[in-house]
């Protein structure tokens, strides 16, 4: 089966992380067929950054005035910008892997969605990491990584390059296959159906809130975390609040105790 795919990337003022993660995408072993750049108010070095890269990459910008964090509001917009039939979505910190977007393709299937995983690079490697890192895949090498200082953890085994065992620990894995906002894709009608994202949730949940309505509506989620891979650059969250948590706490309950399908504040307000 022949399918488009698009990448919707969420970013917010950081247009140092943005081109290292523009990197990764001029890489790919199959390119995405558009790139949306889902931004939440940027200033003008974002915008600058963006008009560069569109002469490498399909790009398109869509922006709205910076008012706080409105995460879910400006990836419904993408989500309407995008003409993609697969998209897959993912944040301004987290460098594809090579093999990345073509790991996403291979694996699309009807009535499911991919759930990927990242791994989290320390603030030393991320500030480090060069073009050449990123094209020469030095930036998921597990032996250069920790020349460079990354600490052992099992979680290293995430960038092990055995497509075999990647299989067996997606398998093994006791962490549960969720939408995680910074790498899953899906079918674009299933994203429709559910009517995107909740604008009413700020930071805290929006991306699982939004993935329990996908399996409210029989979408399976398949667990991809040690396939497709991502390495995510550090960085701080000003805009995590308790208040924002609770809220989003309250809100995922009710879609879980009501088994909603569509919210009615996403891209239609119905």
């Amino acid at each position: 089966m022949d399918f488009s795919i698009g990448v919707i990337i969420s970013t917010y003022n950081n247009p140092a992380w943005l081109e290292k993660v523009f990197w990764g995408y001029m890489n790919q072993s199959v390119a995405a067929d558009e790139i949306i750049i889902a931004d939440d108010g940027s200033k003008d070095d974002t915008r600058r950054l963006i008009e560069r890269y569109s002469e490498f990459l399909p790009i398109k910008h869509v922006w709205h005035e910076d008012r706080g964090f409105q995460k879910s509001m400006i990836l419904n917009k993408a989500i309407v910008a995008s003409t993609a039939d697969y998209l897959i979505f993912t944040d301004q910190d987290c460098i594809p892997r090579r093999d990345f977007v073509e790991v996403h393709k291979s694996h699309a299937r009807s009535r499911q969605f991919i759930s990927g995983g990242y791994f989290k690079l320390p603030m030393n490697i991320s500030k480090m990491l060069t073009q050449d890192d990123v094209v020469s895949q030095k930036a998921f090498d597990l032996k250069w990584l920790r020349n460079n200082g990354l600490g052992l953890s099992f979680k290293n085994t995430k960038l092990f390059r055995s497509p075999l065992y990647a299989r067996l620990l997606n398998c093994l894995t006791p962490t549960k296959a969720t939408w995680n906002g910074c790498n899953s894709s899906g079918w674009r009608s299933d994203v429709l159906a559910v009517n995107g994202f909740n604008e009413e949730m700020h930071y805290g949940g929006q991306d699982r809130e939004f993935g329990e309505r996908l399996i409210n509506m029989g979408i399976r989620p398949v667990q991809m975390r040690y396939s497709a891979i991502v390495v995510h650059l550090d960085h701080s969250r000003p805009y995590k609040t308790p208040e924002s948590i609770k809220t989003n706490k309250q809100i995922r309950a009710n879609t879980q105790r009501l088994k909603l399908v569509r919210t009615p504040f996403g891209i239609e307000k119905l």
